[in-house]
């Protein structure tokens, strides 16, 4: 089963934002979604999950429009880990991680033990398991990001959709995480992951979908998609793009300014 976007439309505040976007998501593979700040990637994250409605273009799940399912099926199948989350009430961590159980519980809303564990388990996977009696207004922004990742995994999606997932995260918990997608992938979870980090993206990600002007710019594998003619198309800046010791490719920006230290 895929996730297909088709000739997605979008306005906001009476501004086209997404004017034709199409891509598709395929099981085990990891896909970056690259932009400026602005071009509508987190608005096409929250209409890929349901939760935002296009002004055009269509959703699929599988073989059905995703309007077709119901927001519990769409739970089963679909995690988000936005930015940050606002949370109203002083949950504790490992409440918030358990809530990743909530489309397999009954009406009653109760957990089983089953539920429990699995939360237990993403916790330790994300080194959080120390902050389960924490409450989540306590914790640091890599801290919170963590938390929501591990809340992602109790789900257990078959699609996996990442909003800056890493920005607030230091060297270690980045790795951490990415292992962690990279983990899910190869269990046959897809996964779209919006990230600013562009080498790292290409290190992360199968494909790559660069987006400019409201539409797709370029697609394909990370080194075709990120070369210094595109990048200065898209974002502005000159870069120069090098194979790193693992072949996939490095941007290395040019900053203006003095390069050499004042005496």
């Amino acid at each position: 089963m895929s996730l297909k976007l088709e000739k997605i439309a979008l306005s906001l505040g009476g501004q086209p934002v997404i004017r034709d976007v199409s891509f598709e998501l395929k099981p085990g593979e990891i896909v970056g979604l690259l932009g400026r700040n602005g071009v509508g990637k987190t608005s096409l994250l929250r209409i890929a999950s349901g939760t935002l409605q296009a002004d055009a273009g269509t959703v699929r799940l599988g073989d059905r429009v995703l309007a077709a399912w119901s927001r519990r099926e769409i739970a089963q199948r679909i995690a988000v880990v936005p930015q940050d989350l606002h949370v109203p009430f002083p949950f504790r961590v490992g409440e918030l991680v358990l809530m990743g159980r909530a489309p397999y519980q009954g009406w009653l809303g109760f957990e089983s033990s089953a539920d429990v564990e699995r939360a237990v388990s993403a916790m330790e996977r994300m080194g959080i398991e120390g902050l389960a009696n924490r409450f989540i207004h306590e914790l640091s922004g890599g801290e919170r990001q963590l938390v929501l990742f591990a809340r992602a995994l109790a789900q257990q999606p078959e699609f996996l959709l990442l909003d800056e997932a890493t920005a607030f995260l230091d060297l270690s918990h980045r790795v951490a995480l990415l292992g962690a997608v990279a983990e899910l992938a190869q269990a046959g979870c897809a996964v779209l992951l919006v990230s600013h980090d562009l080498s790292l993206a290409s290190r992360a990600c199968h494909r790559l979908v660069l987006l400019a002007d409201g539409t797709v710019a370029a697609e394909g594998p990370p080194g075709e998609v990120l070369d210094p003619a595109g990048l200065r198309r898209v974002f502005g800046f000159e870069a120069r793009v090098q194979p790193g010791p693992d072949g996939l490719p490095i941007v290395i920006p040019e900053i203006p300014g003095p390069k050499t230290v004042p005496s």
